[in-house]
């Protein structure tokens, strides 16, 4: 009935997430509205890369604000069904650069910045949305009296998303926010061609905790696709991917240090799956799966981060 854009899918969206947390309130205590609300709004609505598959500003940025809408609507639900339910929402967000110091390409950063971090994390901490990338997408919002307070409740924790940096310029001719990406070079990079910068993870760990004050962070997600080659003996070893996560982690753990409240990890993914539209081609697994047998393989990063969690908790034990 005209997904995201239209109003009543946020009212739906309640309803369901009203059931479930009825059903199982009694044994899930923590609740994730939505995960990754911009790819739903802006990949599929306004690049079309994912579903729908609309190139439509208009319906995107509707979409945006009932995804919005819908989540503060879920996260009342949630509350009234499951009294001390801990509820929050997943972002994915990126550290933004400007390809160069020229005033042009400051603002296309500070505008993509706007498109990626601040439009959904304004109004989710009653901030409503930025008034800059307003006007930049100069669609009315379908705002209603009541919904910004629905929207801004306070949550009980925040989830972060993080996999890439981006280097942006200014593009007067491309399509809101008007910006392009800038490939730097001699940069590495994943198998999803992807960026690699752990500084980016405890960049934005630091900011939301400055700039937002969350109650506790979560990494809901990090992790990186590289293609994987199965020895003859069956084992899988993938130093890649064991250096992203090593990194990744420490620079969590140096964010934890300088007073951001993480409260909690997690890698993606525990196994190689489908990715979006990009299907079975992408392995994000720390366990490998063979798609035709469903024999799953730990590899050899799976084996490294059991080895990372079992000295944490010995060192905690220690430390008790």
């Amino acid at each position: 009935r005209g997904g995201w854009p239209e109003r009543a899918t946020a009212e739906h969206f309640a309803s369901y997430a009203s059931v479930v947390a009825e059903r199982l309130g009694d044994r899930v205590q923590h609740w994730a509205t939505l995960n990754e609300p911009l790819c739903s709004a802006w990949i599929g609505h306004l690049e079309g890369k994912m579903a729908p598959g609309w190139t439509d500003l208009t319906a995107a940025v509707r979409a945006s604000y009932h995804l919005l809408l819908g989540h503060g609507m879920a996260m009342r639900a949630i509350r009234d069904a499951a009294p001390g339910a801990q509820v929050g929402i997943v972002n994915n967000l990126s550290t933004i650069h400007a390809a160069t110091d020229r005033d042009e390409d400051l603002a296309a950063a500070r505008r993509m910045d706007g498109h990626t971090n601040r439009w959904w994390l304004d109004p989710i901490h009653g901030r409503g949305f930025p008034e800059d990338m307003r006007e930049v997408y100069g669609v009315e919002l379908p705002e209603r009296s009541g919904d910004m307070e629905l929207i801004g409740a306070e949550l009980d924790w925040l989830g972060l998303n993080y996999y890439f940096p981006q280097t942006v310029a200014d593009d007067p001719a491309g399509p809101a926010p008007h910006v392009r990406t800038v490939r730097r070079v001699g940069v590495p990079r994943t198998g999803m061609d992807w960026e690699i910068d752990a500084g980016g993870i405890e960049d934005l760990l630091l900011r939301l905790t400055e700039e937002y004050g969350p109650r506790r962070l979560y990494v809901t997600e990090n992790g990186s696709s590289f293609p994987d080659v199965v020895r003859p003996d069956g084992t899988i070893d993938d130093p890649e991917r064991q250096e992203y996560l090593t990194a990744h982690l420490a620079a969590c753990a140096s964010a934890a240090r300088r007073g951001a409240p993480l409260a909690g990890y997690f890698a993606w993914s525990l196994l190689d799956n489908f990715e979006w539209a990009y299907g079975y081609d992408k392995r994000f697994g720390l366990v490998h799966v063979d798609y035709a047998t469903q024999v799953r393989t730990v590899k050899g990063s799976g084996r490294h981060y059991a080895d990372i969690i079992r000295r944490a908790r010995k060192s905690e034990r220690k430390a008790a």
